[in-house]
């Protein structure tokens, strides 16, 4: 039996990190794959999303100029070679060359040390389980009696339908809705909850919701799918709001409701792998058998491929040096790719208040008024909402508009390192920049700082109390 110090199942972003991190260290690591290394990430995620929403994005701007027809056969190529380009770089040569042994197979565990891959039998002084996740399926009658889309497949189709039925307005629901739509497509979305995108600040999901509408998407908000129909045409759902039922025809349907930890066929309940909903682990991202850790996706809670690095570095380290290290939680950022784009960092509004009640200070910065970049550019658009404590500290900010994904990283090393929002006034900011508008933010919040200082209180009482230049509570 061959033996490793660090057995790796699954090589999408959390395996690969891991994999990758094990043999920094110098450590003998093996790979167990069943399919492509990469993962959702490269094949059906973040990846061949990102290529479409490109190309949807020049199609979008191009219309403004000129009427064309759009070859979707060609962008759907083209989406899956920027796929295949990424995988260069994680081939098992790529990852032999590197040092690990790769295998190809489903991997079963045996006892905590040792798992079966086929007929071969592996033992590991540690194991990492960084199998990851799939799309989540409803029970919904009559779905499993009509072919349907989820993200797996979603980038196989050799060219986008004419119309289709997009369930769920999450990030891949959002995202995936304004490409299509921008590619000629018929898009209609069905949500169940009140608003799109339900766990981000309401304002900011409202206006990402207008201006999907804007460009023709469809959406029906409140409303849940009760059943799925073929017809000669494509599908038919059937949907439930209140006492008003309907049906909606498309070509095909979307299911992009989230998404499950991939757990079966592991063995894990026999070797006493604990799961609830995903694997169940601690703060050292260590499983309830010694020496197995999990991370990514199959552990949570965060299905995001950036949290699946950062969990596979901590888990990684944990199982092959003496010094643990906590996974913490506390500065979790992400973003979604639409058009504009949004990124958070930390609490929302509503959630700063419930932990911190109204001594919160709450921030809002419209770009295309106050940001002389904005202007530049006919349409922009942007709004920051920065929440900090009494004192200045961050503990969550929503950005909506360009470039947002780069804008929250700004905030969020701030807000990492604990530093006061307000020492980023100090900091030069190259102009006119989309950055420039954190630099103006930070401005406020220092004038907050020195209003709050004793020394200033004590003349402001003398003189009669002005208002902050920020909204509170």
């Amino acid at each position: 039996m061959k033996k490793f110090d660090l057995i790796v199942i699954g090589s999408g972003a959390a395996g690969l990190t891991a994999a990758f991190t094990a043999l920094g260290f110098g450590k003998k690591v093996l790979i167990v794959e069943k399919h492509k290394p990469g993962g959702e990430c490269t094949w059906s995620g973040c990846v061949p999303s990102k290529g479409l929403i490109n190309r949807a994005k020049d199609v979008h701007i191009a219309r403004k100029f000129a009427d064309f027809t759009i070859d979707s056969e060609q962008i759907m190529k083209d989406v899956r070679a920027v796929s295949e380009g990424i995988y260069e770089h994680e081939t098992p040569e790529v990852l032999e060359k590197a040092g690990a042994v790769f295998v190809q197979g489903e991997a079963t565990f045996v006892s905590g040390h040792v798992i079966q891959v086929g007929n071969d039998q592996y033992q590991g002084k540690r194991i990492m389980i960084a199998t990851g996740s799939s799309p989540m399926v409803p029970p919904i009658p009559g779905l499993d009696t009509v072919p349907y889309l989820t993200n797996d497949n979603f980038f196989e189709q050799v060219t986008l339908p004419k119309s289709i039925i997009v369930l769920g307005a999450g990030a891949i629901g959002m995202e995936l809705s304004q490409a299509m739509n921008r590619l000629g497509v018929d898009v209609t979305v069905v949500e169940m909850m009140p608003e799109v995108m339900f766990r981000e600040e309401p304002e900011f999901a409202a206006i990402i919701r207008e201006k999907l509408s804007s460009e023709g998407v469809i959406f029906h908000i409140g409303t849940k799918a009760v059943g799925v129909e073929k017809t000669d045409q494509g599908i038919r759902l059937l949907t439930e709001k209140g006492d008003d039922h309907r049906s909606i025809e498309a070509e095909t349907l979307l299911v992009a409701l989230g998404r499950s930890p991939n757990i079966g066929g592991l063995n894990l309940n026999a070797v006493g792998i604990a799961t609830e909903r995903g694997i169940t682990v601690d703060a050292h991202l260590q499983t309830t058998v010694k020496g197995v850790y999990a991370c990514g996706d199959v552990a949570g809670p965060y299905l995001l491929s950036h949290m699946a690095n950062f969990q596979a570095k901590i888990a990684t380290m944990n199982a092959l040096l003496p010094i643990k290290r906590k996974a913490n939680y506390q500065h979790v950022a992400w973003s979604t790719f639409t058009d504009p784009e949004f990124a958070r960092a930390g609490l929302t509004e509503a959630e700063a208040r419930e932990q911190f009640g109204d001594s919160i200070r709450v921030y809002h910065y419209d770009m295309a008024e106050k940001l002389d970049r904005a202007k530049t550019k006919a349409g922009d658009m942007g709004r920051i909402k920065l929440i900090t404590s009494s004192r200045g500290k961050v503990l969550g900010a929503h950005i909506i508009g360009e470039r947002a994904g780069e804008l929250i990283a700004e905030v969020q090393v701030m807000k990492t390192l604990g530093l006061n929002f307000a020492k980023l006034q100090g900091v030069i900011h190259p102009y006119p920049t989309y950055a420039d508008a954190l630099r103006q933010i930070a401005q406020q919040v220092f004038l907050d700082n020195l209003l709050q200082h004793p020394v200033v209180k004590f003349f402001r009482g003398l003189g009669g109390k002005k208002e902050s230049s920020a909204k509170t509570a």
